[in-house]
């Protein structure tokens, strides 16, 4: 009975470019404390492909690519973790009620760019509507596998964390 993690590279192939060997590390990482974790890549159907060929030559056993989007919806219900690029599908994870963290990495240029322009002490919108971190966030140079591994790792030890989490999501997006 494996237990499912939903991972959500990004939609751009910019962020496919950047995210993968930072999410395929973290996996690495995982899969010497956990055995029983199966991955499923939620991918367009544009880059599932592309992902598919990517996790091939890593040679990982315990990975898939989903790019259909009534699967992919029933395999995020499933899960017990994700892992998902900063976007809209933050609100279909908490919608469904499933613990997550948030990661997000950019060129250093296009970043400084983002920060003269955008205002805002959190890159998640649950985050910035309750205006505190509810959803832990990697962005930029904490978005590295040792620091998704350890976030992961200490929501998942912690019971808990992983309830409230799930808790402040619900009541902020009630408010919505």
């Amino acid at each position: 009975n494996k237990k499912i993690f939903s991972i959500y590279p990004g939609s751009r192939l910019s962020e496919i470019n950047i995210l993968t060997p930072i999410l395929f590390e973290f996996i690495k990482l995982m899969n010497e404390k956990y055995s029983d974790i199966f991955y499923i890549f939620h991918s367009t159907s544009e880059y599932g492909q592309l992902i598919h060929n990517l996790l091939a030559n890593e040679g990982f056993k315990n990975c898939e690519v989903i790019s259909d989007e009534k699967i992919k919806s029933h395999l995020l219900k499933q899960s017990m973790f994700a892992v998902a690029k900063s976007g809209t599908i933050s609100l279909e994870i908490c919608n469904a009620k499933i613990p997550s963290i948030i990661i997000y990495k950019m060129n250093s240029i296009n970043f400084f760019i983002v920060k003269l322009l955008v205002k805002v002490k959190f890159a998640n919108i649950i985050n910035i509507a309750a205006n505190e971190e509810i959803i832990p966030e990697l962005l930029q140079s904490k978005c590295n596998s040792k620091n998704i591994f350890n976030t992961v790792d200490g929501l998942l030890i912690n019971q808990h964390a992983l309830e409230k989490q799930i808790t402040k999501s619900q009541e902020i997006i009630g408010k919505f």
